[in-house]
């Protein structure tokens, strides 16, 4: 189960395997801010609460955009969050700004 929780909305569904936490929020209408869904604006930066080892590894992006710190405290970039394996998901939107 994914949990997500946008700007005015959280909603949760069946994870979907190979697609991105980004993907799966719009897909249910969840309002998740975001500009390029490439991992250059940081805009969909998440919080990820619970589940974080069912994600594939970060992307160089989210290296480039994130950092090892924020990385370690738990932020991914929505659209580069890969959901690998089934389980539970819980991840909130945290934009910058």
């Amino acid at each position: 189960m994914l949990n997500l929780k946008g700007r005015t909305v959280a909603r949760s569904v069946e994870e979907r395997l190979g697609s991105t936490l980004l993907e799966q929020a719009l897909a249910a209408g969840v309002d998740w801010s975001f500009n390029c869904s490439r991992g250059t604006c940081a805009r969909c930066r998440c919080f990820v609460q619970e589940g974080a080892d069912l994600l594939e590894e970060p992307t160089d992006a989210e290296w480039d955009r994130l950092g090892p710190d924020e990385l370690d405290e738990g932020y991914r970039l929505g659209c580069q969050a890969v959901v690998k394996k089934p389980g539970d998901i819980s991840a909130v939107n945290r934009t910058y700004f």
